[in-house]
């Protein structure tokens, strides 16, 4: 190994106590425990998880089992995850609100720096309860615990857990949880919004500040949002006999015209065949056989009208 390299001891936090992990910094709401308000605590271990694929989108947080908002979610499976703009006094609220041991009541009294509102999935199911968003946040994510994973869904809140312990969703160790986050809805301000629809530049990235965490025993740092870089992708084009190549191994009766996998080469070669799948999916919904430069033509509109209902 080379002698610019120290091997570091991985400790319990390895991600703050033997490196320097970048991390989000949120504040996560959940229901109290007769569901009457909203608690909110200070969490970074929050991360995408299924990406594409599934048949829903989900992210994974990482917790104490006995926080307020592990037993939130045990208890009623819903939370907002709100990733709040950047200032010192911000960043103090998130270090209040991060504090073990209080109880929803006394974090509700700290939050003085942010306004609760009423969530989409409020407003869509005015009967039910969910927890509140914050309205300073930059984005949220509204989501649902997906419980029947990993047969989490018998977890409930106790007052300490002595196994047997689930694998990767609900309670998965003596003091840790980790709970798999179905997203129901992604919420944006309008001026982000509008960058991620039109296209985004240097000067209209949502401002987000990235956590180093818990240090020394003595601080939690975080550092301010600074502009980012672009660089172009380099324009690989897969030739056509590749593409070709790719299509005749799909086990399908349905067939392509050199014109129409001319309008496939500039895809990456690891999504080509997602892509080609795509195609023969569309042919045999619409009892087609062959996919001419038309058909392909018609496929490219379907996408781009579907990817703007998305957004």
């Amino acid at each position: 190994m080379n002698k610019e390299f120290k091997d570091v001891r991985i400790m319990d936090n390895f991600y703050q106590s033997s490196s320097f992990f970048p991390m989000p910094l949120t504040l996560i709401g959940t229901l109290n425990e007769d569901g009457s308000g909203t608690s909110y605590g200070a969490y970074s271990l929050v991360f995408p998880y299924y990406i594409a694929g599934k048949e829903f989108y989900a992210m994974l947080l990482e917790c104490r089992n006995t926080s307020n908002t592990a037993k939130g979610l045990l208890r009623h499976g819903k939370c907002t995850i709100n990733f709040m703009p950047y200032s010192k006094k911000n960043f103090e609220q998130h270090v209040l609100m991060g504090f073990p041991g209080d109880t929803p009541e006394e974090k509700m009294k700290n939050l003085t720096s942010f306004h609760p509102i009423d969530s989409k999935s409020q407003e869509l199911n005015p009967n039910e309860k969910f927890p509140k968003i914050l309205f300073e946040a930059i984005q949220v994510m509204e989501c649902t615990w997906v419980r029947e994973l990993d047969g989490a869904e018998n977890d409930k809140v106790e007052e300490e857990y002595n196994g047997p312990y689930h694998n990767f969703n609900g309670i998965t160790s003596k003091f840790g949880a980790h709970f798999i986050l179905k997203v129901d809805h992604i919420l944006l301000k309008d001026e982000y919004y509008n960058a991620l629809v039109n296209g985004v530049n240097r000067k209209n990235f949502a401002p987000l500040p990235t956590n180093w965490g818990y240090r020394d025993s003595k601080f939690f740092w975080c550092s301010d949002y600074v502009k980012p870089d672009a660089i172009g992708i380099p324009d690989r084009e897969v030739d056509l006999s590749s593409v070709r190549y790719a299509a005749d191994r799909l086990q399908t009766d349905v067939k392509f015209t050199d014109d129409a996998l001319k309008m496939l080469v500039k895809v990456p070669r690891p999504f080509l065949k997602l892509v080609l799948q795509g195609c023969v999916n569309w042919a045999n919904e619409n009892n087609c056989k062959l996919i001419t430069e038309r058909e392909m033509q018609i496929i490219n509109d379907k996408r781009s009208k579907e990817k703007g209902k998305s957004k």
